[in-house]
């Protein structure tokens, strides 16, 4: 059996009231997502801590995606609705067939064994693994994001594996599926705490936790425990990391390193200015047009009597636990 496939562009008013619509009128399934995703412009649905401007009910820009049986005039169907109910003028009405498949063999196809990191691989569980020397984590697709699959999960994956030392505690804020935090309580980190503002996320990354035998452990954003941790890692997109840098840089422990990704190349100093007054940080790595700023807290006054007192002055300049301090002056790239 095939389907048709409708989709279009709406503004923040209409999309909701498109999906409604449509879903009354026997569409099968409707999907909104952000036009503009991708680029400069892609923006979260829902604020986050310490957001001023509260949650957002749409984006700007929606596409709008509805499937029908594929005998069902969907276009002459949608303007009719549009007429009737009063509904924004459509941009861009576009349709295409959809074959019917087996979508559970597809999924399984487009997601095998990834070799994320010198040390890591992410196996689904339709899988074995490819090298039993290395780090597995176990880990199919789901609702949380997280999978290994995008650049910028990639980028953090292989920063925790260049840099985290056994024993750290770490921090994965934003943490959907668990992927950073449990690859981080493999390569030895302890403690490590995750968090997400969504709750099938905190449920998910739990599970996935139990399936990796780690003692991670994950939380909504109000119960997360008081503390500071020596590694942050933070994958999200630029506006909501912007909003959190006083949040993140907090829960940074002095000498500490924090690990920021979701940012477009052309989105980096805008991140890198919000969090200057914290934290120098600087481009680590970059793939496919994302990517990945890392620096170190500094350390305080009595932190830094302290370091120099039971080090010697030739090691001041390092952080604790081996996360190196970006050069003065701000020039160059932290290094591996």
């Amino acid at each position: 059996m095939a389907f048709l496939a409708l989709h279009f562009e709406a503004d923040a008013e209409g999309a909701q009231r498109w999906s409604d619509a449509l879903l009354d009128a026997g569409a099968l399934a409707v999907d909104i997502a952000d036009a503009s995703a991708g680029t400069s412009a892609e923006s979260p649905l829902y604020g986050e801590p310490g957001d001023p401007s509260g949650a957002v009910p749409a984006w700007t820009r929606n596409r709008v995606l509805a499937l029908f049986s594929q005998d069902v005039p969907a276009r002459a169907m949608a303007e009719t609705l549009a007429a009737e109910l009063g509904l924004p003028k459509v941009v861009g009405w576009a349709e295409q067939q959809v074959d019917d498949q087996d979508w559970v063999r597809l999924t399984q196809a487009q997601f095998g064994p990834q070799h994320v990191s010198p040390r890591l691989w992410v196996i689904p569980s339709w899988s074995e693994p490819v090298d039993e020397t290395a780090i597995n984590i176990m880990l199919d697709p789901g609702l949380a994001f997280g999978t290994g699959s995008h650049p910028t999960t990639r980028l953090c994956l292989r920063w925790l594996d260049a840099h985290l030392s056994p024993g750290d505690a770490v921090l994965d804020y934003g943490c959907g599926s668990g992927l950073l935090a449990i690859a981080g309580a493999l390569l030895g980190a302890a403690p490590v705490h995750g968090v997400d503002i969504d709750p099938q996320a905190v449920h998910a990354a739990t599970e996935n936790a139990l399936r990796n035998e780690v003692a991670a452990e994950f939380f909504l954003p109000d119960v997360l425990p008081s503390r500071s941790y020596d590694v942050v890692v933070a994958n999200i997109l630029t506006k909501p990391l912007c909003a959190l840098a006083p949040l993140l840089c907090e829960q940074t422990a002095s000498g500490g390193a924090l690990l920021l990704s979701g940012i477009l190349r052309e989105q980096a100093d805008e991140v890198i200015a919000a969090y200057a007054p914290w934290i120098t940080l600087q481009t680590w790595r970059e793939e496919d047009g994302w990517v990945a700023l890392a620096g170190v807290k500094p350390l305080g006054a009595a932190e830094r009597s302290q370091a120099g007192a039971s080090q010697g002055p030739e090691r001041m300049q390092s952080a604790n636990r081996g996360h190196p301090l970006p050069p003065k002056g701000g020039g160059g790239k932290v290094q591996p």
